[in-house]
């Protein structure tokens, strides 16, 4: 099969309509290795960086709400900053950069679940709208 490890996905088709932070940026502990007391940190086994994680909502309205918040797992060596938040938001947005998803069966459930994961996370881009768009287009054309 063609397919091997995480497939890659781009941020608009994991979440069309946008998502928020409601978390704080944690690193993902490694549960085997750690014990008595000692902590032990996940890497990624292929690229051997940390793996740090953060809740968002996905902003999606169809999205039942006990589906809404999900962990995004971001690859770095150092951890990552979440934009800064917009005045009168309770949830700051982001988008994430180079993401994968791994299929999986929940242990609890039996149903198929995804394993999200980005190289990185940022604040979202402004999208001009069509008029704007246009605008310029006329404005360059013009010139």
């Amino acid at each position: 099969m063609a397919i091997q490890g995480p497939i890659p996905i781009g941020f608009d088709q994991v979440f069309p309509h946008g998502c928020y932070i409601v978390g704080e940026v944690e690193q993902v502990k490694d549960f085997d290795a750690s014990s008595n007391g000692r902590t032990v940190y996940a890497k990624d086994k292929t690229t051997g960086e940390l793996i740090w994680q953060v809740a968002v909502m996905d902003a999606d309205p169809t999205v039942k709400a006990g589906q809404k918040t999900v962990a995004v797992k971001i690859l770095s060596s150092v951890q990552p900053v979440p934009p800064a938040p917009l005045p009168g938001l309770p949830f700051t947005p982001v988008e994430f950069d180079h993401m994968t998803v791994t299929p999986y069966v929940g242990q609890n459930t039996g149903r198929l679940a995804w394993s999200i994961r980005a190289r990185a996370m940022r604040a979202p881009r402004t999208v001009a709208t069509p008029a704007k768009q246009s605008a310029a287009v006329a404005k360059e054309a013009a010139a």
